[in-house]
């Protein structure tokens, strides 16, 4: 083979083992929240200059492709070294946060979660998810293959360190005030916790058990007596009780404590089919740059666009899974599985509460809502699916399937 013939085949060989429908969607997702992100804050009368916005937006996305880039040619066996060292750095960024959280952010919102850095200010429980979806499958990994058949013995020693690799960063989350936060976390245990091999005589009665606590939680936060029960336990604050209400009735108090989230409905509805057309609104949202950023789409692009942008959300999780039946060793598809559980469970979070089936919990939507922490960390998390791709698509692979 001459040598342009060698430079082709390698670039076959490389290019073979880059999963783009991933990355065309990120793109797409990419363009919708610009464009979103600038309807938003056009409007938007306590963003009166709204260069700045876009372009801190714009410095995070360049950040998350190079972050992508780079995470994607490493090999899996350097992730696996030096995933212990990861969640490490994690617990001390978590650590050290409950002493150096940012005063006017903690003001703001009620939780100790960001730095602050000059004008840009940072979330470390973002980059945290993407570390402890790590550790969690490396664990699972390790525990697996010195346990090559699952006793009841085993699996429940499977459970206690899985546990104990959680509760610290459970326990430091909630010490910052960060409830939505930590329900990402719960849905990452909840995805690898399924799927890392456990008998289903231990899985199923757990799965209840747990279904049942949320099922007696949820009971209690939609009665009266039950919500003075779990302020008075210190499990919510007054003021999540007070989005509790406002979801259970968007409209009983739609000057008040309701007002967002029935604004956000009205912007939503009067988008219809086809929306009103791009950079058209007429319903002001609250903070709608960030946790409402769907209602942007809804008002602009009606049910058509809403659906479009699910439809990429589906299309990405499904991307991914395949991911999953690619790669050779189960901590790869545990890694797999956190990334979808982690994508999943913001999507259905963000866009059930802007549609009114959930409460706002402050969970943004991956890659388009504002906010550099959030995308940077969706941004890390891909680039780890494509890093097990790369590396698990030999060149033999490559051009075996050519010939």
């Amino acid at each position: 083979m001459d040598r342009i013939g060698r430079k082709k085949a390698q670039r076959l060989r490389f290019e073979g083992r880059i999963d783009f429908g991933i990355i065309l969607i990120v793109l797409l997702l990419m363009l919708i929240g610009t464009a979103s992100l600038y309807v938003a804050l056009s409007h938007d009368p306590a963003h009166p200059s709204i260069k700045v916005d876009l372009i801190k937006q714009g410095i995070w996305y360049m950040l998350g492709i190079m972050g992508v880039f780079v995470i994607m040619q490493c090999p899996v066996r350097f992730l696996k070294k030096a995933t212990p060292y990861l969640y490490g750095f994690g617990l001390f960024l978590l650590t050290i946060l409950l002493k150096f959280y940012d005063r006017a952010q903690e003001a703001r919102w009620g939780s100790k979660s960001w730095f602050s850095f000059g004008p840009f200010s940072f979330q470390p429980s973002e980059l945290v998810k993407i570390f402890y979806l790590m550790m969690l499958a490396y664990v699972v990994a390790v525990h697996n293959r010195s346990h090559r058949v699952h006793t009841t013995h085993s699996d429940f020693q499977l459970i206690g360190k899985m546990l104990l690799v959680t509760f610290p960063v459970i326990l430091l989350i909630l010490l910052q005030k960060d409830f939505g936060t930590m329900l990402v976390f719960l849905a990452i245990f909840a995805g690898i916790f399924i799927v890392s091999g456990i008998r289903w005589q231990i899985t199923v009665p757990l799965v209840v058990l747990a279904t049942a606590l949320v099922g007696f939680v949820g009971y209690l936060m939609v009665t009266p007596s039950g919500q003075a029960t779990l302020i008075d336990a210190g499990i919510f604050k007054p003021y999540q009780i007070a989005r509790i209400d406002a979801w259970l009735d968007p409209f009983h108090d739609p000057s008040g404590k309701s007002f967002q989230l029935a604004q956000g409905l009205l912007a939503i509805g009067s988008g219809q089919i086809f929306g009103k057309g791009f950079n058209v609104s007429h319903v002001y949202v609250p903070v709608r740059e960030s946790d409402m950023i769907f209602t942007v789409i809804g008002e602009n692009f009606g049910f058509i666009g809403g659906v479009f942008v699910i439809l990429l959300y589906f299309f990405l999780i499904y991307r991914i899974l395949r991911v999953c039946f690619q790669v050779k060793d189960q901590y790869s598809v545990l890694i797999c599985v956190g990334v979808v559980m982690t994508i999943l469970f913001h999507v259905i979070e963000n866009i059930g509460a802007n549609i009114g089936l959930l409460p706002l919990t402050g969970i943004p939507l991956p890659f388009i809502s504002q906010g550099g922490s959030a995308l940077l960390s969706n941004m890390l998390a891909i680039g780890l699916v494509l890093a097990l791709r790369f590396d698990s698509r030999r060149p033999f692979e490559i051009m075996s399937q050519m010939i």
